[in-house]
């Protein structure tokens, strides 16, 4: 079976470290990690990386459609591949979590965060794997604002230890580790 494994950000350097990007920091590490090649493909609206052969492959995806409209991408990826939905996995950053904190979700719904907002529209279904990436909540400056600034000196060391942890839960699910094993493990109780 294919799986499809997304990183919800926006594409340009002056994104990349910022707590929006959550999703993409952890498949640019993974794919790194793995020496996979992406490489952009206008018609998917998106970087993809495709890791194994045949059935068992598993496509990373980052889509290139800024967050508001990822489910534009990803819905051309899961036509193209064929992928079931319960074979889908993504990461999205989420304010509400404090930074660490990681919320495993096998289904549900969109938590007010536009990109997953978007999905939900175009794939007509909530019914997909999602890990939440906490990035904290600033009140002092607008939302907007504050989901594009980069994580302070003191939260990169935590978000890259929620990297790893992250990593982890890729290969689990790559390896068919059933969800809610993977759930068990890696909630963070807070």
């Amino acid at each position: 079976m294919i799986k499809l494994i997304v990183g919800l950000g926006n594409p340009g350097k002056q994104y990349e470290k910022t707590r929006h990007n959550a999703g993409f920091i952890v498949l640019d590490r993974y794919i790194e990690l793995k020496k996979i090649k992406i490489q952009s493909k206008d018609k998917f609206l998106g970087d993809i990386a495709i890791y194994g052969s045949g059935e068992d492959k598993t496509v990373f995806l980052k889509p290139n459609t800024y967050m508001n409209l990822s489910g534009q991408s990803i819905s051309k990826v899961i036509q193209f591949y064929d992928i079931a939905l319960e074979n889908i996995l993504i990461f999205v950053d989420d304010i509400y979590l404090d930074v660490g904190t990681l919320r495993l979700r096998e289904k549900g719904g969109h938590g007010g965060q536009n990109g997953l907002k978007n999905i939900i529209a175009h794939l007509h279904s909530q019914e997909f794997k999602r890990v939440r990436f906490g990035i904290g909540e600033n009140k002092n400056i607008p939302l907007d604002q504050y989901v594009l600034s980069n994580f302070s000196k003191s939260e990169e060391k935590i978000v890259e230890e929620v990297t790893i942890a992250c990593l982890e839960i890729i290969e689990a699910f790559i390896q068919n580790v059933p969800f809610v094993d993977i759930m068990t493990k890696h909630n963070t109780k807070k």
